[in-house]
C-alpha cells in the first residue's frame, strides 16, 4: 500500500504529538486510531502489544528523525495508519542515535506479509526525501500534511 492510500483523512494526522518516547508515541497514535473508529476499542490493547513487541525486537527509528512503528495484527481487517508530527524531540533509540519528530505508525492484517513490506517500503521511500520531511515538520494543519503526502505520491 502506498502512503497516499494509507493516509487519506485529517483524522489520520496528529499535528502536535505529545509523546516524549517511542512507547508513549505508540500508545498515543493507537488511541487516535481507536478514537476515529479505525481500530475497535476492544482490540486496542492487542494492537499496542503487537506494535510494542515488534519495537522491542529493534527500534523502528530509521534515522533522519523518522520512526515507523508497525506490526502485523489479527485485530485489523485492513491496513490502518496514523502519522504523528512532534514539535519536540521524541526519544526513539533510532539507528543514528538522533531523536525523532515524525512517527508513522501502521498495522497490517496478519496474513498480508507482502502488503506489510510494500507499505513499509513506500513510507521509507517518501520520508527519505529531506524536503518532504522538512515540509511535514513545518506543516501548520492536518490538511497541509495531506497535501504534502499527495504531492509526494505524485512524484
Amino acid at each position: 500500500m502506498l502512503l497516499t492510500e494509507l493516509i487519506t483523512h485529517p483524522s489520520q494526522v496528529v499535528i502536535d504529538l505529545k509523546a516524549t518516547d517511542r512507547w508513549q508515541a505508540i500508545d498515543e497514535l493507537v488511541d487516535v486510531l481507536v478514537d476515529h473508529a479505525r481500530i475497535p476499542e476492544s482490540e486496542a490493547a492487542a494492537v499496542v502489544a503487537a506494535v510494542r513487541d515488534r519495537e522491542q525486537m529493534m527500534s523502528t527509528g530509521i534515522g533522519h528523525g523518522i520512526g515507523i512503528p508497525h506490526a502485523p495484527s489479527a485485530h485489523v481487517d485492513t491496513v490502518q495508519g496514523v502519522l504523528g508530527i512532534a514539535r519536540h524531540d521524541v526519544e526513539f533509540e533510532a539507528m543514528d542515535g538522533a531523536p525523532v519528530r515524525l512517527v508513522m505508525l501502521f498495522v497490517v492484517p496478519k496474513d498480508q506479509f507482502q502488503n506489510h513490506l510494500d507499505t513499509l517500503a513506500d513510507i521509507a521511500r517518501v520520508l527519505s526525501n529531506g524536503d518532504i520531511r522538512e515540509s511535514l515538520r513545518a506543516a501548520a494543519s492536518e490538511a497541509e500534511v495531506l497535501d504534502i503526502i499527495r504531492a509526494a505520491g505524485a512524484k
